[in-house]
């Protein structure tokens, strides 16, 4: 199973200083704490995706390949690529790009978003919202799946022989996750194509959770991918913690009350009964997060959100800390010791592509794509 933290990299005041760091700070501790993950064992970074202020994550695939130059192991990823408002074929070429430098540490979380105004801005009706994202997907499957693709749908202009570059390293695609927090076309379209579902359950009660994860189960099996029990979920989380609950409540509480996204709703204790946040002991964090499996089945990855709601750069690295030294460890074990051994692991690169050799028979590692003449529409035997 995979561990490890998401963030949105919102820019918010500190509540009990008035400090707003500036974006340059933002950015700059967003990579520290890609870079603390997996100094202290995580298996996950996850970068959200927004073109709106007071948020600076408006290009995943520039900071992620900053920091997987500055990281050996930990699993690249973005908590939201937006497959609605961005170009499926440059989605293709970006993260291939990405696969290759990064020795394969990367995977995706394909997502409408939760930004009404970024469809105009990029030329696209929210209304299409469902429409694009089933329609950009299919066209950006086929592209990492098919050296060469001719391809007409209804949202972009049509694709004449084309060849989207660098080609997925060693053959194999990125690993695409399809979050959906409500959607149920979005959780059948994972199971349609076998990948991924994460469904990002930060705000939501454990019972609607449930109810989305074992709809992507069912059609995941129905689509004959493997039984409804080994098809590939996510989860998403939230903590706050100190080594005494009392004093985590005392000092989260001012930023639970003026954060942007909880303000005026429900007090910080009847939202982390409705939902997965933990507020205290790392103690308490495990035997929360030790419950999911019961209720969603046993799942392979679980993502946190730790840096929010202005909490400070100090507070932030203390968290990734406890996270990484004394609740995963633990989550680890537990989890792991009493998952059956015919339900999957956490999908890696390496992973796949012992699974794509087995297919096979036999992997080739001086994989070569066979490209058309972009001038002649004729491949290369068709031209002998």
């Amino acid at each position: 199973m995979q561990f490890g933290i998401f963030t949105i990299a919102d820019i918010t005041p500190d509540p009990t200083t008035g400090k707003v760091p500036t974006e340059h700070e933002r950015l700059d501790l967003m990579v520290e704490e890609a870079l603390l993950a997996e100094q202290v064992g995580l298996d996950v970074f996850a970068l959200g995706e927004h073109h709106n202020p007071p948020f600076v994550t408006s290009s995943p695939t520039t900071t992620l390949a900053y920091i997987g130059a500055k990281t050996q192991e930990i699993i690249l990823s973005t908590a939201t690529t937006l497959i609605t408002t961005n170009d499926p074929v440059k989605i293709a070429e970006d993260y291939a790009m990405l696969q290759h430098l990064t020795n394969g540490r990367v995977d995706l979380v394909m997502g409408r978003g939760n930004t009404g105004p970024v469809y105009p801005w990029f030329g696209k009706d929210i209304r299409t919202g469902i429409e694009l994202a089933v329609e950009n997907y299919e066209l950006l499957h086929r592209l990492w799946r098919e050296d060469v693709v001719t391809w007409e749908g209804k949202f972009r202009t049509p694709l004449q022989q084309f060849t989207a570059t660098p080609r997925p390293l060693d053959g194999v695609p990125p690993f695409v996750w399809h979050g959906s927090i409500r959607s149920p076309q979005i959780a059948e379209q994972a199971a349609y194509y076998g990948d991924g579902f994460f469904h990002n359950n930060i705000f939501w009660p454990i019972s609607h959770t449930k109810q989305m994860v074992e709809l992507y189960r069912r059609r995941y099996e129905h689509y004959g991918h493997g039984r409804a029990d080994q098809a590939i979920v996510g989860l998403g989380g939230q903590a706050f913690m100190r080594r005494n609950s009392q004093d985590a409540v005392r000092e989260f509480r001012p930023y639970f009350d003026n954060a942007p996204v909880y303000g005026g709703g429900p007090s910080m204790e009847d939202f982390t009964r409705q939902t997965p946040l933990v507020v205290g002991s790392p103690e308490q964090v495990v035997e929360r997060y030790l419950t999911m499996a019961d209720h969603v089945g046993d799942y392979q990855r679980q993502l946190f959100l730790l840096d929010h709601a202005g909490l400070p750069r100090k507070t932030v690295l203390e968290q990734i800390e406890m996270l990484g030294t004394e609740v995963v460890p633990v989550l680890r074990r537990e989890l792991d010791a009493r998952r059956p051994a015919d339900v999957p692991d956490a999908p890696t690169h390496a992973g796949r592509v012992a699974a794509a050799e087995a297919e096979r028979g036999a992997f080739d590692p001086e994989y070569r794509f066979e490209t058309g003449d972009n001038w002649t529409g004729l491949r290369a035997e068709d031209r002998r």
